[in-house]
């Protein structure tokens, strides 16, 4: 799995894991914060996290076309600095005031354009290691992997929320207080960022792009117009349908994370608690990754002997820890958000595998109809949370007896399952649609083109806030059902487009 790659891959992936870090620790309490500061409803809130996160997303397209002029490395390293900025000022305790309001904004803002300019660029100088030929091949894979990455910042990130809010609670501070902690995170988290960055520099600095003061950049461009149009064309195809599919996966951020916090049950004890406990899925990982060294045809017998160890003492782990058990314990909202990236790490090298051994035959499918497959999967994902919230009360009604007899919850589990079956949607459409656009953006758009395929995301964040103002007197398994039919009605569009998408990767 991890053979042949550039190292610069492995850098690169590190440096955006301590970014993903600082942004997932934020994310994961944003719009509980958004509630609990300022008062603001259901609606209000999905609004401004939404368009926080249409903000991140957009703002790649103004980094890309400033990184085809100035280079990616030093959009790159700007990025972090004006996200530290953002994340420094967010971290500052001032009330739920009129003033407190403009300041988080300000934040907001910084954090999205720094983002922009770091995001995206990264991202095209990982997709540049494998214009050379001997690891043209190992592209799909190698975007799975700094994927993986991403996400291994990301599964931390939900506890680190949690567990630093509540070490500030004990500390006297109240709980709006409190969340300010969790968003000083990113700060150290960039710092680390940078520093992996500029210490590994030499295994990538000659695809950070750039130019002495002066000189025009030099662009290869072997394409002629026609093949240009094609390559354009199909790219914009891809755009519109992903713009579907992250207005309904970060529902995550919102809706699920509502869903968790009013009518998921609020405890968990014996076997059915230890989920909820990062360290425990870590041991999984271990599991997994293990097994695969020791089924490895390629590994050598060492390698093999120290998977079996590795599998010995997670086990191990794992059931010591099951030993430990007592009582229940406490589910915060929060939480659930860890599901997702542990689903992506755990399940990366299933899919590699998979996809590796079907590429073997002949018969993997492209990375276009992956992305109509990725859909598919999603709408499972919203029709199971629709089946599981049939005869629960509306939001609006269970906000009138939260804590009485007639309020309504279902099974952690119901939400466990759907992240899931939503993380096989996103390993089909997210890593595929990166290395996808890295491999058929003409090379003089390049930057502009990453930034386009952020500007859909962007636009997908946007419309999350659906989910919000949905959010109320509706019945919930009707709100799924709206997620549910976007992404179907997505599948069939991409589906009826495959031949123009599959001809501009010829």
């Amino acid at each position: 799995m991890f053979k042949g790659q550039p190292k610069g891959l492995f850098a690169l992936a590190l440096a955006n894991t301590g970014e993903r870090f600082g942004y997932y620790t934020m994310i994961a309490v944003f719009a509980l914060f958004l509630r609990a500061n300022f008062g603001l409803s259901a609606g209000t809130a999905g609004t401004i996290y939404s368009s926080f996160l249409m903000l991140v997303y957009f703002f790649p397209l103004i980094g890309g076309i400033l990184a085809d002029k100035f280079g990616f490395g030093k959009m790159v390293t700007t990025g972090i600095l004006v996200m530290f900025a953002g994340y420094l000022l967010l971290s500052v305790p001032l009330g739920g005031g009129t003033v407190a309001l403009v300041a988080m904004l300000a934040a907001l803002l910084l954090i999205g354009f720094g983002t922009g300019l770091f995001k995206g660029n990264l991202q095209v100088m990982v997709g540049d290691l494998y214009n050379d030929p001997q690891y043209a091949s190992k592209r799909d894979s190698g975007f799975s992997l700094f994927y993986m990455a991403i996400n291994i910042g990301a599964l931390f990130a939900p506890t680190a929320a949690i567990r630093i809010r509540e070490w500030a609670m004990t500390l006297g501070f109240d709980g709006n207080a409190a969340y300010h902690f969790s968003f000083a995170v990113a700060c150290v988290s960039l710092i680390v960022s940078i520093a992996i960055y500029y210490a590994f520099r030499g295994w990538f600095k000659h695809v950070e792009g750039g130019h002495a003061k002066g000189e025009k950049a030099q662009v290869v461009d072997t394409l002629t117009p026609e093949q240009t149009k094609k390559r354009m064309v199909a790219l914009f195809l891809v755009f519109a349908v992903v713009i579907f599919f992250w207005m309904s996966f970060h529902q995550n951020g919102l809706t699920l994370t509502y869903f968790a916090d009013e009518f998921t049950e609020r405890s968990a004890s014996g076997i059915a608690s230890m989920p909820f406990n990062v360290f425990n899925l870590v041991a999984v990982i271990a599991i997994v990754y293990a097994l695969f060294s020791i089924f490895d045809k390629e590994a050598s017998q060492k390698g093999k002997w120290i998977g079996v160890g590795v599998v010995a003492l997670a086990c191990a782990y794992l059931v010591w820890q099951y030993s430990r058990l007592s009582g229940s314990i406490e589910i915060s909202a929060p939480i659930f958000q860890h599901f997702n990236p542990f689903y992506v790490v755990a399940l990366t090298p299933v899919s590699m595998a998979i996809f590796g051994a079907l590429a073997a035959k002949g018969k993997e499918p492209s990375a276009p109809r992956k992305i109509a497959y990725g859909m598919l999967v999603a709408a499972v994902a919203f029709g199971l949370m629709a089946f599981a919230s049939i005869g629960l009360n509306t939001p609006a009604y269970q906000a009138t007896v939260r804590g009485g007899v007639e309020e309504t919850l279902v099974s952690p589990y119901w939400l466990i399952t759907v992240y899931l079956i939503l993380t096989f949607g996103e390993l089909l459409l997210s890593p595929m649609g990166i290395s996808f656009v890295s491999k058929v953006a003409p090379p003089k758009y390049k930057g502009m083109m990453m930034g386009m395929w952020f500007v859909a995301t962007a636009l997908g964040n946007f419309l999350v806030q659906v989910g919000g103002h949905l959010w109320g007197p509706l019945p919930l398994w009707v709100v799924w059902s709206v997620f549910l039919g976007v992404c179907v009605i997505s599948a069939i569009f991409m589906f009826a487009m495959m031949k123009k998408l599959e001809a501009a990767t010829e």
